[in-house]
C-alpha cells in the first residue's frame, strides 16, 4: 500500500517523485519502470540541450514550465555538480519566406522573458558561426547544453535519500481504479495506491485507457536520426545552429548541435517509427503500426503533411538526402563527413481531427493524473512539470 504509485522513470517521473518527496517527505511514494534501468526512452535518447524558451506560445504550458524549469534546472545542477554549458545558439533564416517566421520567434522570445535575444544581419551570423550560410538570424544567449540522463539519475539518487522507492522491471498490465483507490497490477507484483500518476511517456495513453478513461488522443512515435560529425569537420560548428522551423509542423527542423560530452551531432529528421520504441528505421511492430494507421487523427495529419512526411522518410534512407539538407545551413559539409550517429523516438499525442497537440497535456480524474503529451521541452522543463504534478497530487492527499 502505496500513498502515490508513478508510472514511469523517465525524467519527467522522476521529478515528480522528488518534488512530491520534498514537500511531504512521510509520504510513501514508489515509481515503477519497465525497463531494468531509469531514464532509458526518451530521457535517454534526448539530444542533450536545454531549452530557453524561444519557440512556446506565450502563456502555455510549455512556456511557463520551460522558463521556470530551466532556472530550476541550472540551480539543481549547480547544487549537485552536474556539468552544463550555457553556449547560446543561433537560428538561421536562409531563404527571404523564412523572415516573417524568424520576426515571429523572436517577438515570442521577448514576450517569454529571455534577456539579450538579438537580431543578426548575414554578416553577423558569421560571427557566431563563421561557416553558416544564411541572410538572418537571431542569437538566443539562454540556450545550452547538458547530459539528461546523468540529471535524470542524480535526481533518482535524491528522491532515494528523502526514502522513495524506484522499482525496474516493473511493466504494468492492468490497472483497477475504485472510488478511494488504484491498484496498479505489474509483470512482478500489485501495488495499492490512493493516487496515481501516469508519466510513461511513449506509453501515456495505453496506460491512462487502463485506467477506463477516453483520453481523445493517440501517442505517434516520431524517430529523430541523428548523424555525427567527423572530428575533422568538428570546427565548422562553434555551438548550436538550428534553421527556421516550419509552423505548421511540431519540430525544429535538422540542425548542429555541440554535445556537452564532446563531439558535434546533425539532424535530426522526424519520421513516423513502426513501432513505439523503433530506434532503427528496421524495427516494426505490426499492432502498434496498425493502431497508429488506424486512428483517424494520423490519416488526416498524414493527408494535410504528406509532402513533408515523404521528405523525411525519403532522408532517412538517403544520406545524400539528408547531407543536402544540413548543407542548407552549412554548405561546406560533406556526407563523407557524417557517421552514422543516435535516435531517439519523440511521443507526440494527435487528437482525432489530426491536430498535433502543440502544449503539454494534462488529464484528471479524482485520483488519476496522466501527462498525455509531453515532448520537447519536457526535459529542460522536468522539474517545473514535476512541481505541477505535485500540487495537483498533494491537493487529492
Amino acid at each position: 500500500m502505496f500513498d502515490i504509485v508513478i508510472v514511469g522513470g523517465g525524467i519527467v517521473g522522476l521529478a515528480t517523485g522528488l518534488k512530491i518527496k520534498q514537500v511531504k517527505p512521510s509520504l510513501k511514494v514508489v515509481i515503477l519502470e519497465k525497463e531494468d534501468k531509469i531514464a532509458f526512452h526518451q530521457t535517454g535518447h534526448n539530444s542533450g540541450v536545454i531549452h530557453s524558451g524561444l519557440y512556446y506560445k506565450p502563456g502555455s504550458l510549455k512556456a511557463q514550465n520551460c522558463i521556470t524549469g530551466y532556472h530550476e534546472l541550472l540551480e539543481f545542477c549547480d547544487k549537485h555538480d552536474i556539468a552544463y554549458d550555457i553556449c547560446g545558439k543561433i537560428v538561421v533564416a536562409t531563404h527571404t519566406e523564412q523572415l516573417g517566421v524568424m520576426e515571429n520567434l523572436y517577438k515570442r522570445g521577448v514576450e517569454n522573458g529571455l534577456v539579450g535575444i538579438k537580431k543578426l544581419t548575414k554578416d553577423e551570423l558569421k560571427e557566431y558561426e563563421p561557416y553558416v550560410n544564411g541572410i538572418a538570424g537571431l542569437h538566443i544567449p539562454q540556450t545550452g547544453i547538458i547530459d539528461f540522463t546523468r540529471v535524470a539519475n542524480k535526481i533518482a539518487d535524491v528522491f532515494l535519500e528523502l526514502d522513495g522507492i524506484i522499482v525496474t522491471s516493473s511493466q504494468v498490465t492492468e490497472i483497477n481504479v475504485s472510488e478511494k483507490t488504484v491498484n496498479i497490477i505489474t509483470s512482478a507484483k500489485m501495488y495499492e495506491s490512493k493516487i496515481m500518476l501516469n508519466c510513461a511517456g511513449l506509453y501515456a495513453d495505453k496506460v491512462a485507457e487502463m485506467t477506463g478513461i477516453e483520453t481523445g488522443v493517440r501517442i505517434i512515435p516520431f524517430r529523430g536520426e541523428y548523424f555525427k560529425v567527423r572530428k575533422e569537420k568538428e570546427h565548422l560548428v562553434k555551438n548550436l545552429i538550428y534553421p527556421v522551423p516550419n509552423p505548421d509542423f511540431p519540430f525544429l527542423g535538422v540542425h548542429f548541435t555541440r554535445m556537452i560530452n564532446g563531439g558535434i551531432e546533425a539532424g535530426p529528421n522526424a519520421v513516423l517509427a513502426f513501432k513505439r520504441e523503433g530506434y532503427s528505421k528496421w524495427e516494426l511492430n505490426l499492432k502498434e503500426l496498425y493502431e497508429i494507421l488506424a486512428w483517424p487523427g494520423f490519416r488526416k495529419v498524414a493527408a494535410s503533411h504528406w509532402k513533408t512526411g515523404f521528405g523525411e522518410m525519403y532522408r532517412s534512407f538517403s544520406k545524400k538526402a539528408f547531407t543536402a539538407a544540413l548543407q542548407q545551413l552549412l554548405p561546406d559539409i560533406l556526407a563523407d563527413d557524417l557517421e552514422p550517429g543516435s535516435a531517439g523516438v519523440r511521443a507526440q499525442a494527435c487528437d482525432k481531427e489530426g491536430g498535433l497537440i502543440d502544449d503539454f497535456l494534462i488529464s484528471e480524474t479524482t485520483n488519476v493524473i496522466n501527462i498525455l503529451n509531453a515532448p520537447s521541452p519536457a526535459a529542460t522543463s522536468a522539474l517545473s512539470i514535476g512541481q505541477t504534478l505535485a500540487q495537483k497530487t498533494l491537493e487529492r492527499i
